[in-house]
């Protein structure tokens, strides 16, 4: 069994966080906007504020993620959360594109 310190498994868990984050706006979405029967009448409200609510939790997890891997030098969380920086902002630029 390999043991790691606190620090390390801290970012184990955010980065796990964000990845379930990210997997719940995803789903959110595709269920609001792209598996809908027929037209949409009218946006529903609850779920595009859940959705931005969701992409808050999900900056500041996957920022505080990278500012604690920046401070101890972990190089490997580091590259990840520089990872999931890039995929959040290329989601957020193709729904922007999809749904003006």
């Amino acid at each position: 069994m390999i043991k790691h310190s606190g620090k390390v498994q801290f970012l184990f868990w955010l980065f796990s966080f964000s990845i379930m984050l990210y997997l719940w706006i995803v789903w959110t979405a595709v269920q609001t906007f792209v598996l809908v029967e027929g037209p949409l009448e009218e946006l529903p409200q609850e779920k595009i504020a859940l959705i931005f609510v969701l992409y808050g939790l999900l900056a500041l997890s996957t920022l505080a993620g990278t500012v604690v891997s920046i401070f101890i030098g972990n190089k490997r969380y580091t590259n990840r959360f520089g990872a999931m920086f890039l995929i959040i902002f290329i989601t957020f630029l193709a729904g922007k594109s999809v749904f003006g």
